[in-house]
C-alpha cells in the first residue's frame, strides 16, 4: 500500500525523468509493472499493457536517434514541450488516484510544474551545446539524459524518497546551469550586435 509520502516522492522523481525523456519514463514503469519487478500505485498499472509498451518503445527509439542529431534535437525538444508536460501531468494524476480529489489535483500541478522546469532547463542547456562543431558532446549529453531518466524512474519505484531528493537536487543544478547559459548567450548576442553596429558606423 502506497502512502501519501511515497506517492509524492514517486511523482516528483517520475515527473523530473519525464521532463527529460517521457517515453523512457513510461516505458520503464510499464516494464517494471508488467513483469512484476516493482509495485506501482493502482492508477499506474495500466502502463504495463502491451500496446503501451510497444508505443513507448517505438517512440523512445525515434527520440533516441532524433535527440542526438544537432539541430533536429532542438526542433524535437520544442515540439515535445506540448507532449512531455501533459503526459507527466497525466502520470501524476493517475499515480495519486488513491488520494483525495484535492490532493490529486495538487499532485497533477506539481508533476506538470516539475516536468516543465526539467524540460525547459534541458532545452536551454541543449541549445547552448548544439552549436558546438563536434557532435560528440551533443550525443554524450543526450545519452546521459536517457540513462538518467531510466535509472531515476527505477530508483523511484524502489526508494522513492532517495529518487525524489536526487531529482530535486538535479533540478536545482539544471536551473542554475540553464540560467547561467542563458545569460552567457544574451551577453554574447549583445556583444555581437554592438560590434556589428560599430562596423556599420
Amino acid at each position: 500500500m502506497f502512502n501519501p509520502t511515497s506517492i509524492a516522492a514517486l511523482i516528483i522523481a517520475a515527473s523530473f525523468a519525464g521532463g527529460l525523456n517521457i517515453y523512457a519514463t513510461i516505458l520503464t514503469l510499464g516494464i517494471l509493472t508488467r513483469f512484476h519487478l516493482a509495485s506501482l500505485p493502482p492508477g499506474l498499472e495500466s502502463l504495463g499493457h502491451l500496446w503501451v509498451l510497444i508505443a513507448c518503445a517505438t517512440l523512445f527509439t525515434v527520440e533516441f536517434v532524433a535527440d542526438k542529431i544537432p539541430g533536429l534535437d532542438l526542433v524535437w525538444n520544442a515540439i515535445h514541450t506540448l507532449i512531455r508536460i501533459p503526459l507527466a501531468a497525466l502520470l501524476a494524476y493517475h499515480a495519486s488516484a488513491q488520494l483525495s480529489p484535492q490532493m490529486q489535483i495538487l499532485a497533477t500541478i506539481i508533476g506538470a510544474s516539475i516536468a516543465l522546469i526539467a524540460h525547459s532547463s534541458k532545452t536551454a542547456i541543449r541549445a547552448a551545446v548544439t552549436p558546438s562543431p563536434e557532435p560528440l558532446s551533443n550525443i554524450a549529453l543526450s545519452s546521459t539524459e536517457d540513462v538518467f531518466a531510466v535509472l531515476l524512474t527505477w530508483i523511484a519505484t524502489q526508494h522513492p524518497i532517495l529518487a525524489a531528493t536526487t531529482a530535486l537536487a538535479f533540478l536545482l543544478v539544471m536551473l542554475i546551469a540553464a540560467r547561467k547559459l542563458t545569460l552567457a548567450i544574451k551577453n554574447r548576442l549583445k556583444s555581437l550586435f554592438a560590434s556589428t553596429q560599430d562596423k556599420v558606423i
